[in-house]
C-alpha cells in the first residue's frame, strides 16, 4: 500500500510539472483588442453623426442588427456614402434648420442607430418592408443598393408614385420612410389625442391593407393603403406624406377622397372621407406644435427646398461639414 501511494504521488507530480511547463496560459488575449481601423468615410460618420448626435450609422453587415428570418444583403459602400450625405442634408439638417437650436432636438430625439441594408425584407403577404423603427432607438432602411448615385430622382408632386419606376423615387423609398419612422419615435415619447384613433376606425383593414391600392385609399379617408393598417400607421403616413409633398399633391389627395367616396358610395359615412383626412391633418399640426414646438408647414417648406437642392449634391464626395 505504501508503494502504491508513493507511485500515485510521483505521477501527480509529473502531471503538474508537465502542465506547468508546456501549457502556460498566454498573457495575450484570444480576442482582437486592436483599435478599429477607420477610413475616410468612417471618420466622416464619426464627425457628422456620432459626435454631434450620439448616433451610430451602420452600413457594414452586422448579424446581430438584422432580422435573421429574412435573407438580406449589405449595403455597398458607394450607396451607403450617398445615403449618409442625403439623410444628413434632407432629414437631420432640415429639423436643425426649423428648430434653430444648434442640433439639440435631434441629439435628444433622433434614433441612436441608423442601419442600412442593401436589399429588402419581404413579408409573407408579398409586401416589402421599407423601414423599421425599434423602440425609438434604431431605424433600419432597406434597398439602398437600388440607389443610382449619379442619377437621383425625387418626386414631390405625385401623391401616388410608381413604386417600380427607375431611377427609384428617393422621396418614396427613403425620405418618406425616414420621416415616417421618426414620427413613430416622437409619438412613442409623447402620445397624441386618442380621438384620432376613432376617426377612420371603421375602415381600417389590418393585415388586408396590402390589397388597398394607394390610389383608392383616399375614398376611405387614408392617404395610402398602408395608412389603413392601423391608427398609428395612419398618423405616421399623414405626417410623412404631408411634409414630403407639395400642396398641389396634398390637394389632389383631398379632392380624390371627395370624388371617389361620392362615386363609390361605400356608405353614408364615407362621404366625409375628405373631411376626415383634413381633420386628421389638423390634429397632427396641433400635436406637433403643442408637444414639440414644431410647425409642420415650416418643416414641409424646408424639406421640399432641401430635397430639390439634394438633386445637385455630389454624392460621391464627402462634404466638409
Amino acid at each position: 500500500m505504501k508503494y502504491i501511494k508513493i507511485t500515485i504521488m510521483l505521477c501527480l507530480t509529473l502531471v503538474l510539472f508537465s502542465c506547468g511547463t508546456e501549457n502556460d496560459v498566454s498573457s495575450e488575449s484570444i480576442f482582437d483588442t486592436s483599435a478599429p481601423v477607420r477610413d475616410e468615410f468612417d471618420n466622416w460618420l464619426l464627425k457628422n453623426y456620432t459626435d454631434p448626435y450620439n448616433m451610430q450609422f451602420i452600413y457594414k453587415y452586422v448579424d446581430s442588427e438584422t432580422n435573421n428570418s429574412y435573407n438580406v444583403v449589405p449595403s455597398t459602400k458607394e450607396s451607403a456614402k450617398a445615403m449618409a450625405i442625403l439623410i444628413k442634408y434632407v432629414w437631420i439638417d432640415a429639423y436643425n434648420e426649423v428648430m434653430n437650436d444648434g442640433g439639440a432636438f435631434m441629439k435628444k430625439y433622433a434614433p441612436r442607430t441608423i442601419f442600412l441594408l442593401g436589399s429588402h425584407q419581404y413579408r409573407a403577404s408579398g409586401s416589402r418592408v421599407l423601414g423599421t423603427a425599434e423602440g425609438g432607438l434604431k431605424v433600419t432602411l432597406f434597398g439602398t443598393n437600388e440607389l443610382d448615385v449619379d442619377n437621383i430622382f425625387i418626386d414631390q408632386d405625385s401623391p401616388y408614385p410608381n413604386h417600380s419606376a427607375l431611377p427609384i423615387d428617393l422621396n418614396y423609398w427613403f425620405f418618406h420612410t425616414m420621416h415616417h419612422e421618426f414620427c413613430h419615435i416622437l409619438t412613442q415619447k409623447k402620445d397624441y389625442d386618442p380621438i384620432f384613433q376613432d376617426i377612420s376606425a371603421a375602415y381600417q383593414r389590418l393585415g388586408d391593407w396590402i390589397n388597398l391600392n394607394d390610389k383608392d385609399a383616399p375614398a376611405y379617408g387614408f392617404v395610402s393603403g398602408y395608412a389603413s393598417s392601423e391608427y398609428n400607421e395612419d398618423f405616421a403616413e399623414i405626417y410623412s406624406t404631408y411634409i414630403t409633398h407639395t400642396q398641389e399633391a396634398w390637394d389632389k389627395i383631398i379632392a380624390d377622397a371627395k370624388k371617389m367616396s361620392e362615386d363609390t358610395e361605400i356608405d353614408a359615412r364615407s362621404l366625409t372621407a375628405d373631411a376626415d383626412i383634413a381633420n386628421k391633418l389638423e390634429m397632427l399640426k396641433k400635436y406637433f406644435a403643442d408637444s414639440w414646438g414644431l410647425d409642420l408647414d415650416k418643416l414641409r417648406e424646408v424639406i421640399l427646398r432641401r430635397s430639390i437642392e439634394a438633386k445637385n449634391l455630389d454624392l460621391r464626395t464627402l462634404p466638409n461639414s
